[in-house]
């Protein structure tokens, strides 16, 4: 596999609500930081990557599972959406070389992986990607999260996937820093605000050793089960903290009044 000059860094983003970048008559300008967060993603990296692997919250299987379709369908997991919706596409190409390889990774690594030849790109994917890449042009491979969710073994999967880093392939983890649809809006502020404190303080501000280890723990962190009742949407961060285990981070992404009330955060790694 070539290798680079120049690491890319890995990011873990907010991705949003469904099919958030088809819905903008409906939605206004609520989704405008968001996106132009996303769509600076290109700049901040200073060149196009040959693939992206993108870990999204949408996908849990009972092991670590790569997507081996070469061009992938659409999944539209989302409900209650407009029906135009259910009709959006992003024709992006996927890559079995990445795939295949992202396998030969967590082989060695000791992590037992499966392949999936069907799998189509559900909205964590889709819906981010529209803003980084509007064209569709870069080929996207998704891996999924294991089931069980455990915090520590999706840092093992980020450290196994660090060469890619220098194989010109972007990982990112795909999810939401605050993801309780049933307390959403402003009475969210407080709370939301509160684990987005100290997943700031943790993340950007914490030594490397110290980032990991409360990563581990993240369910004692403030409102930490009002921010996240299961945890999916947290855990792609930890796939991209491993893959940049002892880097700096950068927020690249906030807003304190996101939906009315919402504190929610994008980072960097590297």
């Amino acid at each position: 596999m070539t290798t680079i000059d120049t690491t890319l860094p890995t990011y873990f983003i907010s991705h949003g609500g469904g099919p958030w970048p088809w819905m903008k008559r409906e939605m206004g300008d609520a989704y405008a930081q968001l996106e132009a967060s996303l769509a600076d993603i290109p700049r901040q990296i200073g060149r196009t990557p040959r693939a992206i692997l993108m870990v999204s919250a949408h996908w849990e299987a009972p092991v670590f599972t790569v997507q081996g379709n070469p061009r992938p369908p659409m999944i539209y997991d989302y409900g209650g959406f407009p029906a135009h919706t259910y009709q959006v596409h992003y024709d992006a190409p996927g890559s079995p070389e990445l795939a295949q390889r992202v396998r030969a990774l967590l082989e060695a690594a000791g992590l037992p992986s499966g392949i999936d030849a069907e799998r189509g790109y559900d909205h964590g994917m889709f819906s981010p990607m529209a803003a980084i890449y509007p064209k569709a042009d870069v080929p996207v491979v998704q891996l999924s999260l294991k089931r069980g969710l455990d915090p520590a073994e999706h840092l093992a999967l980020g450290r196994a996937l660090a060469p890619l880093r220098r194989e010109d392939v972007l990982i990112i983890g795909s999810g939401l820093s605050y993801h309780n649809l049933r307390n959403f809006g402003p009475q969210a502020r407080d709370v939301s605000k509160a684990f987005d404190d100290w997943l700031d303080q943790t993340v950007v501000h914490a030594s490397p050793t110290e980032r990991v280890a409360q990563l581990i723990d993240w369910s004692s962190a403030p409102a930490a089960r009002i921010a996240h009742p299961r945890e999916e949407h947290l855990i792609p961060l930890m796939v991209a903290v491993g893959a940049a285990e002892s880097e700096a981070a950068e927020r690249v992404y906030h807003e304190d009044a996101f939906m009315g009330g919402i504190a929610v955060s994008s980072f960097r790694f590297g």
